[in-house]
């Protein structure tokens, strides 16, 4: 990540972004990444019928198991506004966590108050997170305003937090239609997620769902030039990770190299 380091004042506005703060924001947690190349057409249907009839969206699985690159070629394909948000270690304390939640956000709904959302986080007691997130929720219902995809990448580095319970519950229960929450985390996070899988406002798609298939790794090799028997033995060594897979492809560029042997797939 680059150390570019944001501070919103009078004499320096940063026009593109509509944002006006005057705390230190480091921007590539809270811009979105560019499209990957890597689109994964099975899963990108799951998160459309999910973004037509859901709440909110998990993405869970182990490190390159493909979460990040799924969000990122959702979030470029659903046709909405994307506030995007990388979590950090550092930001286990709930009012950095509102600090960059809010901003992001607020770059993509001018009419949103994250200035006074985010001075309240300073203020904010633990006994008081549930009304907080109340109020939270208040402000981001705009019938006026246009879809909102919010995405919180990495929430797993703030799982451990007092805070992230009782904001995420009322978060993910009272968001209004127009908007869509995707979060990608290495586990589930502690919140009571079973009321929303029951009244199916909530979709989750785990790391079986994420690897890729015999025919989803032929089409992929195949785009590279290399042969689907070298995709259906990557898949047979990788259990079909994102991440291993794609080491494959580069290691093995245009080598002409055929396995012996093709496990069955």
């Amino acid at each position: 990540m680059t150390l570019l380091i944001l501070i919103e004042s009078q004499i320096n506005p940063r026009l593109d972004s509509g944002l006006n703060t005057d705390m230190q924001l480091i921007v590539d947690k809270i811009s979105r990444p560019l499209q990957t190349s890597l689109a994964r057409t099975r899963l990108l249907a799951m998160l459309d019928r999910s973004l037509g009839s859901r709440i909110c969206t998990i993405i869970s699985g182990r490190a390159g198991t493909g979460k990040t690159t799924l969000a990122t070629d959702f979030a470029a394909s659903c046709g909405r506004k994307v506030a995007w948000y990388k979590v950090d270690a550092p930001d286990s304390e709930f009012d950095v966590f509102m600090d960059y939640l809010a901003a992001s956000i607020g770059q993509q709904r001018p009419g949103f108050s994250h200035q006074a959302i985010r001075s309240a986080a300073a203020g904010v007691r633990s006994d008081d997170i549930t009304l907080f997130s109340e109020r939270f929720v208040f402000e981001l219902i705009d019938d006026d305003s246009d879809p909102l995809l919010i995405v919180i990448e990495d929430l797993h580095l703030v799982c451990d937090t007092e805070w992230l319970v009782p904001f995420l519950d009322r978060f993910l229960q009272l968001a209004p239609p127009n908007v869509h929450i995707l979060i990608t985390s290495r586990t589930l996070p502690p919140a009571p997620l079973w009321r929303m899988r029951s009244k199916q406002t909530l979709e989750v798609i785990d790391e079986q769902s994420l690897a890729f298939t015999c025919e989803e790794a032929g089409e992929l090799f195949e785009s590279h030039g290399l042969s689907r028997q070298l995709a259906y033995l990557a898949v047979d060594r990788t259990n079909g990770r994102a991440g291993a897979l794609a080491k494959y492809v580069d290691k093995l560029g245009e080598s002409s190299l055929e396995p012996d042997v093709m496990p069955c797939c």
